[in-house]
């Protein structure tokens, strides 16, 4: 109890209190909050959404009656809907520089007396979000009187959410919850939805966000309050929120209101299956010097080096160690107009997964021939496909916002179809050599496991009958031709070594 209550001491506390048509039960809600919760680091808020009954008015009473702890009411001048009501009890926490906000319904659906044990993870630090659950021991939800539709329902699409999410909660449907405003802050609450599946939204920004999220039991008590409720509805938009969640996760679709955490700058490997890295690596001549051009962080420059005599690797966001000896990283941003190295120097040229990050590609590709004189290395390069037949299916309904990975991830800023880039290298002076599709990267989408490599499998089988349609990205290898200046020069030297012979003969 001493830990509890010096806890409690060091944290500031809103208890915000939900309120819809609550004239009769406000006021019971309000003295049901325990007496330890009744001190100076503690808030009460309340807002009603433009009841149509005297719900502010009832709250105004206690207000003007409580002197143990601050009593706030306010009342929105138009109905927000319960996720709407929500994100203005947050962003008042976040701004008024809480600790933490405890979420309770006006209804006094959940027990007021719980909040103490709820808070206790917040004292530990062993939680972000600490939920009440009315299905840990799910009978004791039915003798609580939940209806029977609502219980089997409630498992049902916590069940499929679960499956979903790839979490474990017991509950996904419970309105009784606690948040650090630390966590608030980390994610996008303000884009969710303003109707009940708010708290689905939420759940699935923390899970993205890996925050911590924690279960406690709580009693179950349906009295007569009227559910504002539609079922249907709910689990329609349960379910249709769930989908674009895992669609995005899986980088098929982008939703902003799941957009948590920074962007990635680099990409792992894609190892072990056929994959866009697995045909670059074994495009490696032994004993080669390449040029990695856009390497990151050097993984792929690592495997690499394993087959290549020298491997330099050139970006803007390289690591300050090299990944292994024989690996130099300098870094440099693509877009300038010079190059760190000479170009000139290297037997293979890589450039993966970078052409459609670039500014202007054709002038790149022009620069790049330029600097590689008389050499003619050969390069070896990989993009995404756009007509990749599930980015054409959700085109088909209208469907074609950028997202954090994949075809359209946001950083791109030119995509490429196979004639299209055949038409970019042979315009800017390439001879093409190969042109083949790669596989989408289930494994790395699903895990790798047996079902993941299977897709892998029909997927390249798919590629040999269509591959601009079945192709993830686009693999290619050309040789870089010489510029007429370049030609010029060789004829030159040569005509004069051939006039030299002559004489000399």
């Amino acid at each position: 109890m001493f830990h509890r209550v010096t806890a409690l001491a060091e944290k500031r506390i809103l208890v915000f209190v939900v309120a819809y048509n609550a004239e009769r039960t406000i006021e019971s809600v309000l003295d049901r909050i325990p007496k330890e919760l009744r001190t100076s680091n503690v808030e009460v808020l309340v807002i009603d959404d433009s009841s149509k009954d005297a719900t502010f008015q009832a709250g105004l009473k206690r207000e003007d009656q409580t002197s143990d702890f601050k009593i706030t009411i306010l009342r929105n001048p138009e109905n927000q809907g319960y996720g709407g009501n929500q994100k203005l009890g947050y962003r008042y926490a976040i701004d008024q520089g809480f600790d933490i906000v405890a979420l309770i319904h006006g209804d006094g659906q959940y027990a007021p007396e719980k909040l103490p044990l709820l808070l206790e993870p917040f004292y530990r630090d062993e939680a972000d979000a600490v939920f009440g659950s009315r299905m840990i021991h799910k009978r004791d939800a039915l003798a609580g009187g939940m209806p029977l539709y609502k219980w089997v329902g409630n498992q049902v699409l916590t069940a499929f959410q679960n499956r979903m999410l790839g979490s474990e909660l017991s509950e996904f449907h419970s309105g009784y919850r606690l948040y650090s405003t630390k966590a608030l802050a980390r994610i996008p609450f303000e884009r969710n939805s303003n109707d009940f599946h708010f708290d689905t939204d939420i759940i699935i920004q923390l899970h993205f966000a890996g925050q911590r999220i924690k279960e406690i039991p709580i009693p179950t008590f349906y009295g007569d309050e009227i559910c504002h409720v539609n079922g249907v509805k709910y689990a329609w938009d349960i379910a249709r929120t769930m989908v674009r969640a895992k669609f995005h996760e899986m980088n098929l679709l982008y939703d902003r209101r799941f957009d948590v955490g920074q962007v990635e700058l680099t990409y792992d490997l894609k190892m072990g299956f056929a994959s866009s890295h697995t045909m670059a690596i074994n495009a490696v001549k032994p004993g080669a010097d390449v040029l990695d051009i856009g390497c990151g962080q050097g993984y792929v420059a690592a495997e690499l080096a394993q087959k290549a005599a020298r491997v330099t690797g050139i970006d803007q966001y390289v690591p300050a160690q090299a990944p292994a000896p024989n690996v130099q990283l300098t870094r440099w941003d693509l877009d300038t107009q010079e190059f760190p190295v000479a170009v000139s120097e290297f037997d293979q040229i890589f450039i993966l997964d970078v052409i459609e990050h670039l500014q202007d590609p054709e002038a790149f590709m022009e620069r790049l021939r330029a600097a590689t004189g008389r050499k003619r290395p050969e390069l070896v390069l990989t993009t995404a496909n756009i007509a990749f037949g599930v980015t054409r299916f959700m085109l088909l309904f209208g469907q074609f916002n950028y997202g954090r990975k994949g075809i359209l991830d946001r950083t791109h800023t030119r995509l490429f179809t196979f004639k299209s880039l055949r038409e970019l290298f042979e315009q800017t002076g390439y001879k093409m050599l190969e042109m083949r599709g790669v596989p989408a990267p289930f494994p790395k989408a699903l895990g790798d496991n047996a079902f993941s490599r299977f897709l892998v499998g029909v997927n390249e089988m798919l590629i040999r009958l269509v591959p601009g349609l079945f192709s993830y990205q686009i693999f290619l290898r050309a040789q870089a031709l010489p510029t007429v200046k370049t030609l010029l020069t060789e004829t030159i030297d040569q005509s004069a070594e051939m006039k030299r012979l002559a004489v000399a003969s």
